[in-house]
């Protein structure tokens, strides 16, 4: 017979079981963050994607331009659009098609938004310069040629911090690290070579500061290496664990890489970047096929999984503390993604609280699709606690000063409006010849010039506002506060052709703007009198 303490006993048990198996919520200023597909007339229609079996994102994107890997017959070629040419794509528009074998891998120079760098099944790695009004005609000749890989090149990755340094990996289990900064047209020689892979590698993801990378290699391995120096630093096999890409998150010094398990289900994986030995989680996620393609932002601790083939984005909060994966939410569509491209940072548009911006390729109907990852706000100012200082597109080292031996982190900018970044341009190219280094040094300012003319109040409200954020204002890529007289006749001179260079360029930038005005006031006509007509 049961007692009535008998019966108290019991209650309490049953209600320490739901107190234990109660969900523990956690507060996250990014819990109810949202996926916000761009309108049909905000996507790029009618691009041939590429139909290329690689396991790569087959998209670059910056501020001012989006490259795709497109399908194309008797070699391999890139489309390159404004990122405001949107709408219906012309079947004829100009492509980059200089390569005699398929396009594998294309990245933007993260310091120069009009230089991109491609890798094909030719073997060879090419670099190219688009005019800033991008292309009128189809670019056969790069700038620079990178001949030293024997088999097919199929990643290319730049480095985060440094100048014009390019690593770049192929079927023949090698990564060459390239010095761009000189005055070869095609370079033979990577000054180092890297051969501790026995398999393809899969992906390369480099630290903050750029002085280690990540791999992930076909023979299940995971490695951590010195980047300068290319020594082993750990290497990561789990039996249990087939991984396919690999991030370095940021500075929290863990590694989070993606794959598939023993019995074959989707899986991610997060392991202690100083022991490799065991993971520190894994996560079985489903039991789909398509690879995982995984991105970090650091700014805000996203991580986000988008699976090739799949409609939906998962996307999780990373934490210094167990259970380090906070599980947030995830944006479904019925439109399946081959690749995705990423915009950086200071391309997004913080007025509207968006921290995050996909270029989803939709092979099915031949699309691209912007989609925004939008932490909904009520108030449309300028929100600090979702923006902080971000690394900017100035690099902090030269290709000569990293070789040297020197790490430095990025060079930060602010994404309020108004802001400049307060770091004067290093000097590049020193000891190239007079005319080459010249216009590497305003192609890398070039982007920095455009900023300044689409500036709405001015350069002078613009140096306002940078005083008034107790920032130093930029001029010619010196601070007016670092900047020192010319000692030398050298330095004058130096001075002198370095604002020659950036006049030129900002003459040639108005003459092709009032060229494309011409245009569009003889289309305006045109339709006019097609509309007169009728």
């Amino acid at each position: 017979p049961w007692r009535p303490n008998h019966m108290l006993l019991l209650s309490s048990r049953l209600r320490l079981c739901v107190m234990t198996w109660r969900p523990q919520y956690r507060s996250s200023k990014f819990r109810h963050v949202f996926g916000k597909a761009a309108t049909k007339e905000s996507c790029y229609d009618g691009v041939p994607i590429t139909r290329s079996v690689q396991d790569n994102t087959f998209c670059a994107v910056n501020p001012r331009f989006l490259a795709v890997i497109t399908e194309c017959a008797g070699g391999g070629a890139f489309l390159v659009l404004s990122v405001h040419h949107t709408g219906k794509v012309d079947p004829h528009h100009p492509r980059v098609s200089g390569h005699k074998g398929n396009v594998l891998d294309i990245k933007w120079n993260p310091f120069d938004d009009h230089c991109i760098a491609s890798c094909s099944e030719d073997a060879t790695v090419k670099v190219w310069e688009i005019p800033p009004h991008g292309l009128l005609k189809n670019l056969t000749v790069p700038w620079k040629e990178l001949q030293g890989h024997r088999r097919r090149v199929g990643l290319i990755e730049w480095h985060p911090t440094a100048n014009n340094i390019l690593f770049s990996t192929g079927y023949d289990y090698q990564v060459m690290i390239w010095n761009l900064d000189c005055l070869e047209q095609v370079i033979k020689n990577p000054v180092r070579t890297i051969s501790h892979h026995t398999d393809v590698v899969l992906s390369m993801s480099f630290g903050t500061d750029g002085s280690l990378f990540a791999t992930t290699c076909r023979d299940r391995k995971i490695r951590l290496i010195e980047s300068r120096s290319g020594n082993l630093l750990q290497e990561a096999g789990c039996k249990t664990h087939k991984a396919s890409k690999v991030l370095i998150l940021g500075n929290m010094k863990m590694l989070l890489s993606t794959g598939t398990s023993r019995w074959n289900e989707r899986q991610m994986v997060l392991w202690d970047q100083d022991d490799l030995s065991a993971p520190l989680v894994q996560e079985n996620l489903d039991g789909s096929s398509g690879v995982l393609f995984p991105f970090y932002d650091p700014d805000t601790h996203m991580l986000y999984i988008a699976g090739k083939g799949d409609g939906n984005i998962r996307y999780y909060e990373i934490s210094s503390e167990k259970p380090y994966i906070h599980y947030l939410t995830e944006y479904r569509s019925n439109l399946p993604q081959k690749g995705m491209g990423v915009m950086p940072k200071r391309g997004l548009d913080v007025s509207s609280c968006e921290v995050f911006r996909f270029y989803k390729l939709v092979t099915i109907k031949s699309l691209i699709e912007p989609l925004s990852m939008i932490v909904p706000r009520r108030s449309e100012s300028y929100q600090e606690d979702i923006y902080p200082m971000t690394a900017g597109n100035m690099p902090a080292l030269t290709a000569g000063e990293w070789l040297s031996g020197t790490d430095k982190g990025p060079v930060m900018m602010s994404l309020k409006p108004g802001s400049q970044v307060a770091e004067s341009y290093p000097e590049m190219n020193k000891g190239t010849d007079g005319y080459r280094g010249q216009s590497r040094s305003a192609t890398a300012q070039r982007g920095y010039i455009q900023d300044q003319l689409r500036t709405k109040e001015g350069a002078e409200d613009g140096n306002r506002a940078a005083d008034d954020a107790g920032q130093t204002a930029v001029v010619n890529g010196d601070g007016y506060s670092l900047c020192s007289p010319p000692r030398t006749e050298n330095e004058l001179l130096m001075k002198f052709h370095k604002q020659q260079e950036e006049i030129r360029r900002l003459r040639e930038l108005l003459n092709h703007r009032d060229v494309h005005i011409r245009q569009l006031e003889l289309e305006i006509k045109n339709m006019k009198n097609s509309h007169n007509s009728l």
